[in-house]
């Protein structure tokens, strides 16, 4: 009997389950054993396992989060764990092992394949951010929990007769700010592509008031930078990856914005909130194609390639492509979001 592996690396995100549960019970239908690895890459280099069936997945297809927990563990930071996670793979008796993750999770698949391993990957981020894929799962959900909250948060506004600033995740690319803000009427939507001009953002807002508009709702991704700034972080110990950990960009702006025009300014900072909760119908179905693909992938012996959604097509991408650079935001898109500035 063929023995499958998967495990869940990086940050969670809404789809994560329905893909377990996709590969779990595809892989069963056609006789093949399907074993979790817990927490990442952790998972591998510790061993740690849990046994999947279609009994063991029933009723996950609703839950946010992942099953299988999560890290952001680099193996490439020790050889050490690189050489366990190989002899894993053979203790384990593995035939295929499945990569669910964004671009840092499937760095590493990418290099353990290129050193003999079979893997297969699926992607996965809120951002929307990795290459040679239309959409990565979680972003739907991500982007409707991030209208819902810019709605609310009109209203606020509006009562208060203030500037409300939502900071949204999105470290290098503006996918979420963008579309968020689109779908919710920001007045201002500030990305990590174009740097902020902040005397054209309080000429907006200056102007909305001048019109009778005396509340305002600007959005910006963690990852938005003033002109000759550097990245605003909360912590600069970076992460296994080489990340810092990113926030304070919405409270830098507020304290400008108020500061120069006057308006009272407050912050939302989204965060956590949009990687929690239950997928939406769109990220649920994505998330189920890409499982099903994944395991015809493995079964085929097409190992170092990912799923990937091209129109309304499900195909295979290798995974070094996808992981070559971050897919940025497209600037037509936002060219029309900025139509409605103001």
């Amino acid at each position: 009997m063929k023995k499958f592996g998967i495990l869940t690396g990086g940050g969670d995100c809404p789809g994560l389950n329905p893909v377990i549960r996709a590969v779990t019970r595809k892989a069963s239908n056609e006789g093949v054993k399907v074993i979790g690895i817990e927490n990442g890459w952790e998972g591998m280099i510790k061993n740690l396992t849990i046994p999947l069936d279609i009994q063991s997945v029933s009723g996950i297809l609703p839950k946010g989060g992942t099953i299988l927990g999560t890290s952001r563990t680099n193996p490439y930071k020790n050889p050490k764990d690189v050489k366990k996670i190989k002899e894993n793979f053979k203790k384990l008796k593995l035939n295929a092992l499945i990569a669910v993750g964004g671009e840092d999770t499937l760095g590493v698949a990418n290099k353990l394949f290129k050193e003999g391993l079979n893997v297969v990957g699926i992607p996965k981020t809120i951002d929307n951010d990795l290459s040679e894929t239309d959409y990565t799962f979680g972003f739907d959900t991500a982007i409707n929990i991030a209208t819902e909250c810019i709605d609310r948060l009109h209203t606020t506004a509006e009562s208060h007769h203030r500037v409300m600033v939502v900071e949204v995740m999105g470290r290098h690319a503006g996918w979420i700010a963008t579309e968020s803000g689109m779908a919710g009427g920001a007045d201002v939507i500030l990305i990590p592509e174009i740097p902020i001009n902040i005397n054209n953002v309080c000429n907006i807002l200056k102007k909305r008031c001048s019109r009778g508009k005396d509340f305002s709702i600007v959005v910006a991704a963690e990852g938005a930078k003033f002109k000759k700034g550097n990245l605003i972080v909360r912590r600069t110990k970076k992460d296994a990856f080489g990340h810092e950990l990113l926030g304070g960009i919405g409270h830098r702006l507020a304290e400008i914005i108020g500061k120069r025009t006057g308006f009272e300014t407050r912050v939302t900072v989204l965060g956590h909130i949009l990687r929690g909760g239950s997928p939406s119908a769109f990220d649920r179905v994505l998330g189920t194609r890409f499982g099903v693909a994944a395991v015809e992938l493995a079964l085929r012996g097409d190992f170092g390639f990912m799923t990937a959604l091209k129109g309304n097509k499900i195909v295979k991408v290798p995974i070094e492509k996808a992981v070559k650079h971050l897919k940025t935001i497209d600037l037509e898109l936002y060219d029309i979001a900025k139509e409605f500035f103001g």
